[in-house]
């Protein structure tokens, strides 16, 4: 495939809200996790998380759209806990280190502030 994992990744996200139309309308939806060598891993939430009729609407569904979409080629993993179905570590995930960092960063902050409203308030 001629795209790079991170186009892949940009033109899934892009694309999630409208072929999460028949997933939303059946109680779920779904996530995107990452993009790696032309394949897409994602992750159906809600009622269709777990569901018996996940692979078929991963296939069926999400895949063949994103198939007419973005790519014929695309495959489309349902990261479900299978083992065969896990994301590989070097996955294109669409946050960066500096972003990762952030994240902590704010995390952080967010527990001194609550010890502090604690301290204040004596717990």
């Amino acid at each position: 495939m001629i795209f790079s994992d991170e186009d892949i990744y940009e033109a899934v996200q892009n694309y999630i809200p409208k072929v999460s139309e028949y997933v939303n309308s059946h109680g779920g939806d779904i996530e995107l996790r990452g993009a790696k060598d032309g394949t897409v891993y994602i992750v159906l939430t809600g009622t269709c998380g777990g569901c018996s009729m996940s692979l078929m609407t991963t296939k069926m569904v999400v895949q063949k759209k994103l198939r007419e979409l973005i790519h014929p080629e695309l495959v489309v993993v349902n990261v479900d806990g299978a083992p065969e179905n896990e994301m590989p570590d070097d996955a294109y995930t669409g946050v960066t280190i500096d972003e990762s960092q952030d994240q902590d960063d704010l995390s952080q902050e967010k527990h001194s502030l609550i010890d502090n409203i604690k301290h204040i308030v004596g717990f």
